[in-house]
Parts: C-alpha cells; sequence; structure tokens
C-alpha cells in the first residue's frame, strides 16, 4: 500500500467525490487545530495562525474548493442539476461566505503586533464563524451534494474527474502541493493537539 497521498493520490479512488472527501478529512484536521487556537490565551501564536491560513487559503480554497467550481459543479449541470436555487447555488455561496472570513482573519493577523486586543478579538471571531460555516458546508457536501454526484455521473466520468483534479493542483499550485499542506495539517495537529 503507498503511503497515503503520494502525487497521483487521486488513482487510488475510483470516484471524484472519494478524493474530495478525503481532502474533507484533511481540513476537518485544520479546523480542529484552529479551534485550539481560539482558546488559547496570552499572545496570539502569528506562526501557527499564519500556517492555518495558508492551509486554508490554498489547500482548503485554492485547491478543494476551486475543484468543485471549475470541475465538479459543471458536471453536475450537464446532468441538469441547475446552478442556481439548488445545493450547487448554497455550496457556491457558502464558498464565498468562507472566502470573506478568511480575508478578516489575513487582516486581523497582520495588526497582531500593533493592536494586539483587537487583533484577537478580529481574529477569533472570523475564526468562529469559518469553523461554523466551514464544518456544516463539509456535513452538506458529505451527505447532500456527493449522493447527487454519485448518482449522477458515470464510472467514465468519474475517472476523468480525477484526472482534471490532478491537472487542476499541478496548474494552480504546482507539484507536490498535496504533500507539503499534509505535512503542514499533521504539524498543526501535532503542535496543537
Amino acid at each position: 500500500m503507498a503511503s497515503p497521498l503520494t502525487v497521483h493520490e487521486h488513482h487510488h479512488f475510483e470516484k471524484a467525490t472519494e478524493a474530495l472527501k478525503q481532502e474533507h478529512r484533511i481540513i476537518e484536521k485544520v479546523l480542529g487545530a484552529v479551534e485550539k487556537l481560539t482558546k488559547s490565551p496570552g499572545e496570539i501564536p502569528v506562526e501557527l495562525w499564519g500556517k492555518a491560513i495558508d492551509f486554508i487559503r490554498n489547500f482548503a480554497d485554492k485547491c478543494h474548493h476551486l475543484k468543485e467550481e471549475g470541475l465538479l459543479f459543471p458536471a453536475l449541470e450537464e446532468h441538469g442539476i441547475p446552478r442556481e436555487g439548488g445545493p450547487i447555488g448554497m455550496m457556491l455561496f457558502e464558498h464565498e461566505e468562507g472566502r470573506g472570513y478568511v480575508k478578516a482573519m489575513v487582516t486581523a493577523l497582520s495588526h497582531a503586533k500593533q493592536d494586539p486586543q483587537a487583533a484577537r478579538t478580529e481574529l477569533f471571531q472570523n475564526a468562529r464563524a469559518y469553523l461554523r460555516l466551514l464544518r456544516e458546508h463539509i456535513a452538506k457536501e458529505d451527505q447532500v451534494l456527493f449522493e447527487m454526484v454519485d448518482s449522477a455521473l458515470t464510472p467514465e466520468e468519474h475517472k476523468k474527474l480525477l484526472k482534471e483534479f490532478d491537472e487542476h493542483e499541478e496548474r494552480e499550485l504546482g507539484a507536490g502541493i498535496h504533500e507539503k499542506y499534509l505535512a503542514i495539517a499533521k504539524e498543526l495537529e501535532g503542535r496543537l493537539g
């Protein structure tokens, strides 16, 4: 058995949704670490927050959410599942909402040195809102959206999507990105576990 998440780890999967679910599990590790950060008293550990936000922006958003938006959702639309008014529209809306919280977290963190009290309040509020949003969002995708995908898509379409996921990742973020962010997830979990 290859170590989990080798370069083309998606090829272990039969379905695109399995690859996305595995990414959800990695994202949840980091959400758990962020939750611990929002409970830590004292000075803001800027380095750890920085790593968590880097993970969220690049792995959770550019890598994961953009695969859904650019590849998965259009595949569903081809099967007549509308973008507006259904689960796809809701997922897109929540991705945008999440991006808003993350931007606010970035801004707050940049003020950590000069105004620690205000930065802390702003950072923690947005982080908690993001945690709540993303945990519910992941549950909806795992339980509702991915069920729709699995019943709509053929095995061939799943295979094609998995290949496109790999290509997307290399194009957006370069090779070895999964390994890099998996290592960050493990480090955050280890240091905050």
